[in-house]
């Protein structure tokens, strides 16, 4: 059970030990392959704060990262006004440390060049201000949605949202927000386990004007009822994702797979896992969704520092590059940094990165 873990804090998520993780370095492989990443998180918490110094320290820690994207991850919402305008808080927050990372004081590494939020997509015609709200308050940043959506019945399945079913993707009201989302132009990511994935595809399926972006390789669960089930998860898993590609609009995140709800737990171990493990590890995953979905509907991620409990940043990269060594340049520069480019339409934004890739 998860709460037996000493080594997992806020939100069952595993501590990160900047210590721990010292025990495993490698050399940077491909050195020069340009990165977005366009997943990660920032806030600030007692047990360990992950903002700009901590990002910029991973992101400069040799690895040609050119920019990224946050998140949302429930963090400085506001603490007073209208329930529905509070998480306009992580979009200012997260907007004011995208403008210090653009006066370039801070390195080469655009940090949050795009910002992903949090709009309740069952809010109805609420809906349209409040996205224009957040779009305002990012500065032409704001390329996203996504809404709290993991959920299983299992007390010991739980990532960072604890509510009872059913959740929002099943909600009809949802559906009609997402097709309000999409006539902004803005895509929505989706964290969901396994198990929900028919309610992504049915949602895909009824909006097909949407891009649905299925973060952290659908979630497969080695937690909970699925503990040590990994080899019985994999074919339902891969079956739902089979079903996903078959649908234009969707495109998937590559990574998450060192979460604890994952159930490899590295993070019990002497010493962090290396590169070459860890692409061992992830190979059935990835090879599969890069297989169906093509390297143009795929995009790598690092999803820190949730996962930086169980791996470091140059490794945990390395082990991506290794995943993708025998790809050609063009769906090597699309795994990277094109596909994020263009789902997030960075290149159109005040912010964008003026880099040739």
């Amino acid at each position: 059970m998860a709460v037996d873990d000493p080594l997992l804090g806020h939100g069952r998520q595993v501590i990160v030990r900047e210590d721990w993780l010292r025990l495993t370095e490698e050399p940077i492989l491909e050195p020069k392959l340009p990165i977005i990443d366009p997943h990660h998180h920032l806030w600030q918490r007692a047990e360990g704060s992950y903002l700009l110094p901590e990002l910029l320290a991973d992101a400069n820690s040799g690895h040609d990262i050119r920019g990224t994207i946050f998140v949302q991850c429930g963090e400085m919402y506001r603490s007073a006004g209208p329930e529905e305008e509070k998480s306009l808080g992580e979009t200012e927050f997260v907007t004011g440390i995208a403008a210090m990372s653009a006066s370039g004081r801070h390195g080469k590494t655009r940090a949050c060049a795009g910002i992903i939020g949090m709009v309740d997509l069952t809010l109805g015609e609420r809906i349209d201000p409040l996205l224009e709200a957040h779009k305002a308050a990012a500065g032409g940043r704001f390329c996203g949605i996504r809404n709290r959506t993991a959920w299983h019945p299992s007390p010991d399945v739980t990532s960072n949202l604890v509510s009872p079913p059913p959740g929002p993707l099943e909600n009809p009201a949802f559906h009609d927000g997402a097709r309000r989302l999409a006539k902004h132009g803005l895509p929505l990511d989706v964290w969901a386990y396994h198990t929900q994935l028919p309610h992504v595809i049915a949602l895909a399926r009824a909006v097909p004007e949407l891009t649905v972006v299925v973060d952290h390789v659908g979630g497969p669960l080695g937690i909970g009822p699925f503990a040590g089930r990994q080899a019985e998860v994999f074919p339902e898993w891969k079956k739902l994702m089979l079903a996903l590609a078959e649908l234009p609009n969707v495109v998937v995140k590559l990574g998450g797979l060192t979460m604890y709800v994952t159930g490899f737990h590295f993070h019990r171990r002497p010493k962090p896992p290396g590169s070459e493990e860890l692409a061992t590890t992830w190979r059935p995953y990835i090879e599969t969704c890069i297989d169906v979905f093509g390297a143009d509907r795929c995009m790598f991620e690092s999803n820190f520092p949730v996962d930086k409990g169980m791996c470091s940043y140059p490794v945990l990269w390395n082990a991506l590059k290794r995943l993708a060594s025998g790809a050609g340049v063009a769906e090597k520069a699309a795994l990277f940094s094109g596909t994020a480019m263009r789902v997030y339409k960075l290149g159109k934004l005040p912010e964008a990165l003026q880099v040739d890739f």
